[in-house]
């Protein structure tokens, strides 16, 4: 019997670990090992049977503990049910270079790093992105998935470091050659409870990364992440559409293909999980 199941598949370099997700997003049985310190890049099982259209580009953004990575990984299921061949990767990382980078930007050892450095670590990361993973994926004609990307910097530290989105959208301009989503996800969500919820989960991880450096910021900081954030998503209202993600996962995750069919004039795509 012919096995129809389209399954994406995931590497984790955290846990140096290789699963399946069926399409309800169901972990199965690693189908092979992962190699050690692999970024973590997610490859759709389905490959374009032709390049003969770019590929989109999509962007998740929000607070850490917003619950980016579990829709992510359900919008990457019900795209792959609909046979479309889809990439899933992450910021800051993606890369091996990328990988090497976001330790230094996220290790809460690292207290001396100045904000103009982090900016510069940032796109350094996002220049070898570009390159590497997300350019090659588009020209595939791959739906491309990507865990933050340039809003997420101008949030950050344009809004959170004070240094003002002039900085980061030049940057954009000269090192990304001003490559813009074709639609950016926002997850909106309170304050206390997103960062929380990453501390939780940065404590409980079973390697021994430690990703906590922004976790260790004030509220105040996030207040200015957040602010900027909205900033962004009314200037640029064309792509960014605001999800409210204070619900369970499965009721944002229905929000979020409802706006994916929708924006990219896909089929309806049926909620995984």
């Amino acid at each position: 019997m012919q096995d129809n199941r389209h399954e994406l598949c995931v590497v984790d370099s955290d846990s140096i670990r290789s699963e399946t997700l069926n399409l309800r997003g169901h972990r199965e049985k690693p189908p092979a090992a992962a190699k050690r310190n692999h970024p973590i890049v997610y490859h759709s099982a389905v490959s374009p049977a032709r390049h003969t259209h770019r590929g989109k580009f999509i962007t998740f953004e929000g607070l850490d503990g917003s619950g980016k990575s579990t829709q992510i990984r359900k919008l990457a299921a019900a795209l792959s049910h609909l046979k479309v061949p889809v990439l899933v990767t992450r910021e800051p990382g993606g890369t091996t270079t990328g990988e090497k980078i976001r330790k230094l930007l996220l290790d809460s050892a690292n207290v001396e790093l100045s904000p103009m450095a982090e900016l510069a670590l940032m796109f350094a990361s996002r220049a070898q992105h570009i390159r590497e993973v997300i350019e090659p994926a588009l020209s595939e004609g791959r739906i491309v998935l990507c865990d933050r990307f340039t809003d997420s910097t101008e949030a950050y530290q344009g809004g959170g470091r004070k240094l003002g989105g002039a900085a980061v959208l030049e940057l954009h301009h000269i090192l990304c050659g001003d490559l813009q989503p074709d639609l950016t996800i926002l997850m909106d969500s309170d304050i206390a409870a997103s960062v929380e919820r990453a501390r939780r989960r940065n404590c409980s991880r079973k390697s021994s990364a430690d990703e906590n450096r922004f976790e260790q910021e004030n509220r105040a900081f996030f207040s200015r992440v957040r602010h900027g954030y909205h900033v962004l998503a009314t200037r640029d209202a064309h792509r960014v559409v605001v999800v409210d993600a204070r619900g369970t996962p499965a009721q944002t995750h229905r929000k979020i293909v409802e706006i994916v069919g929708r924006k990219l004039n896909l089929p309806r795509a049926t909620a995984a999980g």
